[in-house]
């Protein structure tokens, strides 16, 4: 039966460094290893009596390495969470960073030795600490660690926690590129996450927006692999690369004018436009590993999707038939396919050979907290009345206007232009729905009335 036996801190500490020094010193025979294990632990001694923790973690770990090589796994874990615990000691920041470089300068010395019981270290370590720096930095550790020893499916999951991380470490700018960037090439590796590989790809690109032009050069190598991905991606469709400075530069670029161009047919033109292009730079597409046939079934959900946008709520199949230049009996297939990939909302229908895009009244909601000032009993009220009363009908002609800005479908832009549009149709939709409203508060007050008249005329 195992006894756990309370200790102190500081005994743990010369336990370790004991430990160490006669691992490190076990070859060397008993008459030369015993005076020098008793050296150290003598030196242990005297940085514990003077609280100097800096250098009381260089000395237990002098033997990290031998450790790692020598010693079990639960063991060199539970070794290096004495060490760790040094932090917790000062009060001082500066030697808290200092405690911590020299840690993890050891952790990541060796990253295939072990690299799962590293990466675990360096995790303790960092919910040790409570410097929002000092986190960010084990965190990056933590992370290159993890790609250098070929364990970042132990890391992963910790990205779903990134937008938080970053409230609490308030790195500044510099840092939080390298954050992105490091971030965006570990999950790149893995195709079911190319996803999300784009996602922070664009947040680092994001970073540079202000920036002068010898500061966006560094990121010109992202922003052209960030739009070969987006061309090669089957499942993105939509993205701000057109409005960012660190892709803009591409676009007087002698080198890369061409791909820019590539990205603004994806982003606002159609099949057509593609097809012109590729005629022209077909060897530019091989070189970037771009698929034509890949290129050509992007480009036809996308240029669907701009049809789709253009308010009238339908789309005829003709029209269908001739943008995505296909045959008649395939334009249901692409239709389909648009709505699978959740890029517009819609139904066919067979008889008028059109496709009508939904209006979604389920947004009605939403919208109106987005507008606000408007008061949410009553917007029950309307809902109620807009389904159960025939009264509705009267007004539902004028709601039914204005509420075009909720069909569904997916722009693939979203810039200046859209968000003034939808500006437009917002302060319109809340002047419709105040109307809506009035007229629900007159009815609801004459009913209220009449019933009063009849109760009093039974009275």
């Amino acid at each position: 039966m195992t006894t756990v036996v309370p200790t102190s801190e500081e005994d743990a500490a010369l336990s370790v460094v004991r430990f160490a020094s006669e691992l490190a010193w076990a070859d060397a025979g008993p008459e030369v290893a015993e005076p020098q294990v008793t050296r150290l632990c003598l030196e242990a001694e005297e940085f514990i009596a003077m609280g100097k923790w800096l250098e009381l973690a260089s000395l237990m770990i002098t033997s990290a390495e031998l450790i790692f090589s020598k010693v079990s796994e639960k063991d060199v874990e539970s070794i290096f969470t004495i060490v760790c615990n040094l932090v917790t000691k000062t009060e001082n920041p500066d030697e808290v960073m200092e405690i911590v470089k020299v840690i993890t300068a050891k952790l990541v010395q060796q990253p295939n030795e072990k690299p799962a019981v590293r990466l675990k270290i360096l995790i303790n370590l960092y919910n040790l600490l409570e410097t929002p720096y000092c986190q960010f930095y084990v965190y990056m550790k933590a992370l290159n660690l993890a790609v250098d020893g070929k364990v970042t499916e132990y890391i992963i999951p910790s990205f779903k926690k990134i937008d938080s991380f970053l409230k609490e470490w308030k790195i500044g700018t510099p840092e939080q590129r390298e954050l992105f960037l490091t971030i965006s090439n570990v999950l790149k590796e893995n195709k079911s996450l190319s996803k999300d590989s784009f996602k922070f790809l664009t947040n680092y690109l994001a970073t540079f927006s202000g920036e002068e032009a010898h500061v966006l050069s560094e990121a010109k190598e992202e922003a052209v692999r960030a739009i070969v991905d987006f061309v090669k991606a089957p499942d993105v469709f939509q993205c701000d690369l057109l409005d960012m400075p660190a892709v803009g530069q591409l676009e007087n670029d002698a080198k890369y004018a061409l791909l820019y161009q590539l990205l603004k047919i994806f982003l606002t033109q159609r099949l057509d436009a593609y097809l012109e292009y590729h005629t022209a730079n077909s060897t530019l597409l091989n070189d970037y590993g771009l698929v034509h046939e890949e290129c050509i079934a992007k480009m036809r959900l996308m240029s669907l999707v701009d049809l789709s946008a253009d308010g009238s709520g339908q789309i005829p199949y003709e029209l269908i038939r001739d943008t995505l230049q296909i045959n008649d009996d395939e334009v249901e297939l692409w239709v389909f396919k648009a709505i699978t990939a959740k890029l517009i909302d819609c139904k066919m229908d067979q008889m008028n050979q059109v496709v009508l895009v939904r209006y979604v009244a389920s947004q009605f909601l939403a919208f109106s907290l987005a507008i606000g000032h408007v008061d949410m009993h009553l917007m029950a009220v309307a809902i109620s009345f807009f389904v159960n009363s025939i009264l509705v009908l009267k007004y539902y002609t004028q709601f039914n206007a204005s509420v075009d800005m909720c069909s569904h479908h997916t722009d693939r832009v979203f810039g200046q232009h859209q968000w003034q549009t939808l500006r437009t149709k917002l302060v319109t939709w809340r002047g419709n729905i105040s109307n809506v409203i009035s007229t629900i508060q007159a009815n609801k007050v004459s009913e209220d009335g009449s019933q009063a008249a009849q109760g009093l005329a039974v009275r």
